[in-house]
């Protein structure tokens, strides 16, 4: 937030005068019942800087805490950093705190009773913008013991914001697979928060948030309503056109050719 960039040092909180209240969320009484403080209620402090500050679009904001009730494993999952206003932003990486780092599939199967299905790139879940957010993560786990396994994430409600007229990234959703003894399934979404016992065989599914995109593309929209101009002046009686939005952001033109009661279109992407 400052005009250049400098290593990070003390110096620059001296300007800073930080209000915590007593019997606030950022100053609780003794009494008062807390958890995750650092991975989740930290991540929600960042969130409102950088929007006040207008610096940057949302990235996941969160931890995604899984808990496997097995020698207390306590791993945290990536998702996707926010895009701002020269950058796209990254996927798959933890923001605002540490970059932990998780174990590797082989060591994480040898040492607790899992087996991990998938661990790879949400594609889709960033946020479009002129820059893009970055994606989130899917982590697939099946259990081949009974255990009981707790979830803390944030984001699975109100998605990861943009900035200056971008897209949100997607929501993060957690998922338990269920299986039965009959051969059936059943999918259940967790919700944000919980804990819950689970059995040989069930899978917990963490999809983690995208972060936001930054800024609309103007020019290209520009562009595109240009392209429309120079084909309409050439375009011959008895044709009509239609511009439609595509799902990628970009215009399509539709040369509607009536024959009968018959439309046969033809797509010109531009």
């Amino acid at each position: 937030m400052i005009s250049s960039d400098i290593p990070l040092n003390q110096g620059c909180l001296k300007p800073i005068k930080l209000v915590c209240p007593p019997n606030t969320l950022l100053s609780p009484s003794l009494k008062a019942a807390t958890v995750g403080s650092n991975v989740e209620t930290s991540q929600r402090i960042v969130d409102l800087i950088f929007k006040a500050f207008r610096a940057a679009a949302a990235s996941q904001r969160t931890c995604n805490n899984l808990t496997l009730g097995y020698g207390g494993t306590n791993p945290t999952i990536a998702g996707g950093s926010g895009a701002g206003a020269d950058s796209d932003g990254e996927s798959g990486v933890h923001t605002h705190i540490t970059n932990t780092r998780i174990s590797d599939p082989e060591i994480f199967e040898r040492r607790y009773p899992v087996i991990l299905h998938e661990f790879s790139i949400r594609e889709g879940s960033c946020g479009a913008g002129r820059h893009r957010g970055g994606d989130g993560c899917i982590r697939d786990i099946e259990f081949r013991l009974p255990l009981q396994v707790s979830i803390l994430s944030e984001r699975r409600v109100i998605p990861p914001y943009a900035m200056a007229g971008g897209e949100e990234g997607k929501r993060g959703v957690n998922l338990w697979l269920r299986k039965y003894p009959d051969g059936t399934s059943r999918t259940i979404s967790l919700g944000g928060k919980a804990t819950t016992h689970m059995n040989a065989g069930d899978h917990i599914i963490v999809h983690t948030p995208g972060g936001g995109g930054y800024g609309r593309d103007a020019l290209e929209k520009e562009e595109v309503f240009m392209d429309i101009f120079k084909i309409h002046e050439n375009f011959s009686p008895g044709m009509s056109l239609l511009r439609t939005q595509g799902s990628d952001g970009r215009g399509q033109m539709r040369d509607m050719r009536q024959t009968g009661s018959q439309h046969l279109p033809g797509v010109l992407r531009l």
